[in-house]
């Protein structure tokens, strides 16, 4: 067994070199790590010197869903994929307890981890403070279990012999910023094994604002990507009403005194824009492409 970590990582080349510092911490190292980028700046030249363990990098089109397929392609059937965001802290022993998951659970084929701290629900964390709460979460590790629908696309692991034998990818029909694309990727694996949060494998998602999709196409996503997801039949129907009622609910109640770190407004016009494109019969994932 090969543990293949994975970034995806788009316009962050500060955060991402941080990150990969912090792996170096890891009391198992991974056996090499995939950064996939969209474009030259992504990756600073002097963020790979002196690192303990061997990078690759690929580059290609821009999209969560595409540039975590280029790592799938270089997997054998024996590895571990364990994809993270470029801005996903984890606890020192992480890489070293997804090994022993993998490899005393045979039945597992998704493993996603325990967020400790979100930045993505505030304004976000910076590297101390999301290091300062990952060490206050020191010793809260437990061996757990937990089934559970998806893995979170900021920290999930995958085993590549189901991928690969039944020739999965995330859907690049998803596009940019890919929302949803963790579920629709994890119910495609669900026949195939168990899907499972982890009480061993803590970290914190620091949850920079740079590099997310604006507001407005964010909007459009939360409404047009569960109706694709459901029509796929990859969502369930009730989970994916009761998601994008949710988002609805939100932006419009937020609106009038949205939080300095979300765009409500933008996000509300991307909701409206995609129910009426949906009242029109014309919604997809891939419209957000044609928004400004």
């Amino acid at each position: 067994m090969r543990l293949v970590l994975a970034i995806p990582t788009t316009g962050r080349p500060e955060i991402l070199a941080r990150t990969l510092r912090d792996i170096a911490r890891q009391t198992r190292l991974p056996d090499f790590v995939v950064l996939s980028v969209a474009e030259s700046g992504d990756l600073k030249e002097s963020t790979l010197e002196d690192l303990p363990f061997p990078c690759m990098v690929v580059s290609g089109d821009k999209g969560a869903s595409v540039q975590r397929n280029r790592a799938i392609n270089m997997l054998a059937p024996e590895d571990v994929l364990l994809l993270l965001d470029d801005d996903f802290l984890m606890a020192p022993d992480y890489v070293e307890q997804t090994e022993r998951l993998f490899r005393d659970n045979p039945d597992v084929v998704v493993a996603t981890g325990t967020v400790v701290a979100d930045g993505i629900l505030g304004p976000g964390y910076d590297f101390s403070e999301g290091l300062a709460r990952l060490r206050a979460a020191e010793g809260r590790g437990d061996d757990r279990l937990e089934d559970t629908y998806n893995g979170y696309g900021c920290n999930m692991a995958v085993r590549a012999r189901p991928v690969l034998q039944n020739q999965l990818r995330f859907d690049e029909r998803l596009p940019l910023y890919a929302w949803l694309e963790d579920v629709d990727f994890s119910r495609r694996l669900a026949p195939h094994g168990r899907i499972v949060r982890a009480g061993a494998l803590r970290g914190v998602h620091l949850g920079t604002k740079t590099g997310r999709s604006p507001g407005y196409r964010l909007g459009y996503s939360q409404i047009a990507n569960p109706a694709y997801l459901m029509r796929k039949g990859t969502m369930a129907p009730r989970r994916a009403l009761r998601m994008m009622a949710r988002n609805l609910a939100a932006n419009l109640g937020r609106s009038l005194r949205p939080e300095p770190w979300v765009d409500r407004r933008g996000r509300l016009r991307g909701n409206l824009r995609a129910l009426r494109d949906l009242a029109l019969g014309r919604s997809t994932p891939e419209r957000i492409l044609e928004l400004g």
